[in-house]
């Protein structure tokens, strides 16, 4: 495994990290959970991820009972939650102090921890001032239920609103971002959050490396019978492989799999290696609903120095999703 530094921040996440979204609590039950954890554990992985939203809580409860069973040491762990969806109540979701608070407070007693090493403000709340979040996130770090806040799905300009917000009143600043980011979904990572790596050392933990299993491969000939696709609550992927757009990104995944098996990797493989040879992603998350899943996915590190200047260009050549730059109206 290889381990890299969140951002600026001293501390060190496995490149490949494993998280219960989509999977625990609808797919996967307690007992494997802990065969898929440890299976990630053994491949390497400190980095496990999930959320208060997650299974309405039951992703949290799963993964803690797990942690509780298998037993590692707490300190060899990196373990983070997102808060921003925690019910139904007027004040169980956003980004306000009362839900900051109370919402990582319930978090943290369903993963039977006492703090979570990174806190994610899961969503920007446009109806909470910036700067109470900002206050909310760092009172969770100074008083120790967080080791390190971040944001996901934020925007640029929204970051370094809370950054700016920090510097001034001598607060806190969030250390990485959650995106998604694959071969189909770019902009963000590649262009919007270009000048943020530098300028205020942000790390980025990436999510969908696989497209919510489009970069597969399995969905070539249909929707297979038994895919999470097909459960209750899953429309929304459904609509979206079934519609045109989907429907080109399949075709254009069939025309990268002579690619991967040049290079002798999986489809899965050659995506998360893809994701993997950008120096800005400090880790890529990784879902699986079987510990063979997580067994192959974690071998796609082989493949990243396989990844030459030439295979780069034809799997663009296939998939055509660079972001365009943005021009220099300075010369």
């Amino acid at each position: 495994m290889e381990y890299r530094y969140l951002g600026s921040s001293g501390l060190k996440v496995s490149a490949l990290s494993f998280g219960s979204w989509l999977t625990f609590g609808s797919q996967v039950d307690e007992d494997l959970a802990l065969e898929c954890m440890r299976a990630a554990h053994d491949g390497g992985v400190n980095f496990f991820d999930t959320a208060e939203v997650y299974g309405d809580g039951q992703a949290e409860e799963i993964m803690g009972e797990a942690l509780k069973r298998a037993g590692w040491p707490r300190g060899s762990l990196v373990i983070s939650t997102k808060v921003f969806w925690g019910g139904t109540g007027p004040n169980d979701r956003g980004l306000s102090r009362k839900h900051i608070i109370e919402g990582t407070r319930a978090s943290l007693e369903r993963l039977q921890l006492n703090y979570v090493d990174l806190l994610y403000c899961h969503r920007p709340d446009p109806h909470t001032p910036i700067e109470e979040t900002v206050r909310a996130m760092t009172q969770m770090v100074r008083d120790g239920n967080a080791f390190y806040w971040g944001t996901s799905e934020w925007s640029a300009e929204q970051i370094m609103a809370a950054h700016a917000v920090a510097r001034r009143e001598h607060l806190i600043p969030p250390t990485m971002e959650q995106p998604q980011y694959n071969l189909f979904h770019r902009a963000r990572v590649e262009k919007e959050y270009l000048r943020l790596y530098d300028e205020v050392g942000l790390g980025t933990t990436i999510w969908s490396p696989l497209a919510s299993g489009l970069l597969t491969g399995k969905y070539a000939k249909g929707i297979p019978e038994g895919t999470r696709v097909l459960l209750p609550g899953f429309e929304w992927l459904k609509d979206t492989f079934e519609s045109e757009e989907g429907a080109a990104r399949i075709q254009k995944t069939e025309q990268l799999r002579p690619i991967a098996a040049e290079i002798g990797a999986s489809l899965s493989q050659l995506a998360i290696a893809w994701c993997l040879r950008n120096p800005h992603v400090s880790s890529v998350i990784l879902g699986a609903s079987r510990p063979e899943q997580v067994t192959e996915n974690l071998a796609s590190l082989e493949f990243v120095e396989r990844l030459t200047p030439n295979v780069l260009d034809r799997i663009e050549a296939v998939v055509a999703s660079r972001p365009e730059p943005t021009p220099d109206y300075r010369a």
